[in-house]
């Protein structure tokens, strides 16, 4: 039998992190360890980032995990009987990854294989840029952060917003740093697909802004209004919280023009690779994202991003003291190297 351990880690953030439905000091997130009791062997990691937006918190992930010790999961020896396993006992997508991850890493270390060819995924850059994001805050607050975060070195930014203090948060951004590519992220803060119509007209024209995308504005049930916005939109729309671990892709198509899929929410490396070639099959942009994650987490990510056309893995670089030290980030680029 295989040993499994889970521990939590309390991660202090290094700003607050608020966005449109919640904000944070600090986050919890778990480690999933897998290994021969015999010892000497390789060792397989993986990271649950637990989302409340999906019902998923620490202690419900603990309490799953104990569940899946008492299930079998010992007793898994391959990755087919671990998928079997999962499917006969699924638990939260969050927790879902770190256990497919980890034990994905303890088997591709078993072969002598990095784990993006484990996976059958294309070959990742060593350096892969990514977006910064600056977290809904008080206007007045953003050129001090812009500068304390020294976010002029990434050359994409991502910006959280709501409806009541988003155009003055992009006139103060794109004021300090005009004319850098911005994802715009709602978080499904509209209820009204003419309200943010009505906000993007008032924003369009503001001095340096460059929109490179804008990210679910509206709640996730609001299809109907996706699809009233698809052609209406001069910025590429973008599904988060309306791709999680499905999808009817036709659907997706009507509503959007690409999609952020993030391992947590596909529950794995393999739900996600097949959320991604579906993206690209429908003739979608491709984005893979984060959320609040230590560098084993982001390092995931960043073996299956390949398939990507737009990286928005920062998770790390809001964390204080990471613990892990897996990934490096310069000059805003990702380096990373097989572990």
């Amino acid at each position: 039998m295989l040993a499994w351990s889970l521990t939590p880690h309390i991660l202090p953030l290094r700003f607050t992190w608020k966005i449109s439905r919640n904000a944070s000091t600090t986050k919890t997130n778990l480690i999933v360890q897998v290994r021969d009791p015999k010892g000497g062997g390789p060792v397989g990691m993986g990271e649950a980032a637990p989302n409340i937006r999906y019902g998923e918190t620490p202690e419900a992930l603990q309490l799953e995990f104990t569940s899946l010790l008492q299930a079998g999961l010992g007793k898994i020896r391959t990755e087919a009987e671990l998928q079997e396993f999962l499917t006969a006992h699924p638990p939260a997508h969050a927790l879902r990854f770190a256990i497919e991850s980890a034990f994905v890493l303890w088997a591709a270390r078993q072969a002598g294989q990095p784990v993006w060819q484990w996976l059958g995924a294309p070959e990742p850059a060593l350096a892969v840029p990514t977006a910064f994001t600056l977290p809904i805050m008080d206007p007045g607050e953003v050129a001090e952060f812009v500068r304390e975060q020294q976010m002029a070195r990434f050359q994409l930014l991502k910006v959280k917003v709501n409806q009541e203090s988003g155009y003055d948060l992009l006139r103060e951004l794109t004021r300090v740093l005009p004319g850098r590519p911005l994802i715009i992220d709602g978080n499904e803060a509209w209820q009204d697909p003419d309200k943010v119509m009505t906000f993007v007209e008032q924003v369009a024209p503001l001095t340096g802004l460059k929109a490179r995308l804008l990210e679910q504005p509206l709640p996730a049930t609001h299809t109907a209004a996706y699809r009233y916005l698809h052609p209406r939109s001069p910025w590429p729309l973008f599904a988060d919280e309306s791709v999680t671990d499905t999808a009817d892709f036709e659907d997706i198509a009507q509503q959007f023009h690409g999609v952020n899929m993030k391992l947590m929410k596909a529950g794995g490396y393999r739900n996600g690779l097949r959320i991604l070639r579906e993206t690209q099959a429908h003739g979608l942009q491709t984005m893979i994202g984060c959320m609040v994650e230590t560098s084993l987490g982001i390092w995931g990510a960043l073996q299956v991003s390949g398939l990507t056309e737009i990286c928005d893995l920062d998770g790390l670089l809001i964390i204080q003291n990471e613990p892990f030290g897996l990934v490096r980030e310069a000059a805003g680029l990702l380096h990373w190297q097989d572990i």
